[in-house]
């Protein structure tokens, strides 16, 4: 099978697999190649597939829609971070962290520039 994940900026996976293992909100299940196609709600959690040399792998993902259709297998989240088991948690928190300063940022550099309109039009009311 191929898995794709997709995150809004980027394709975060492109990967041949020959397992699936994800999380919806009715429950855990497993993607083999010979399954029937399907479409689903992906619940908060952690996806894990094998890659071709059978080699389990880890995914934390937001909440996501998953298709599977004939061979492939594409998965749309919010937020993907690979890694480990035992080090997905800590990989996880510095991701959140990283989004938690560039959000703070944002806000900061929108209220600067509110400020500045109003700032503007008022003194364009003065002089008007």
């Amino acid at each position: 099978m191929k898995l794709k994940i997709l995150l809004p900026a980027e394709v975060f996976l492109d990967s041949d697999v020959t397992k699936v293992i994800a999380e919806s909100p009715l429950g855990s299940f497993t993607l083999l190649p010979r399954h029937i196609d399907l479409t689903t709600a992906l619940a908060p959690g952690i996806l894990t597939y094998e890659d071709a040399s059978g080699a389990r792998k880890y995914v934390a993902l937001n909440e996501g829609l998953l298709v599977k259709q004939g061979e492939n297998v594409m998965i749309s989240s919010r937020m993907a971070v690979a890694g480990e088991l035992g080090g997905l948690r800590e990989r996880v928190e510095e991701f959140l962290t990283d989004i938690d300063e560039k959000e703070r940022k944002a806000r900061s550099a929108v209220a600067r520039l509110e400020a500045d309109f109003i700032r503007r039009f008022v003194e364009f009311g003065k002089n008007g």
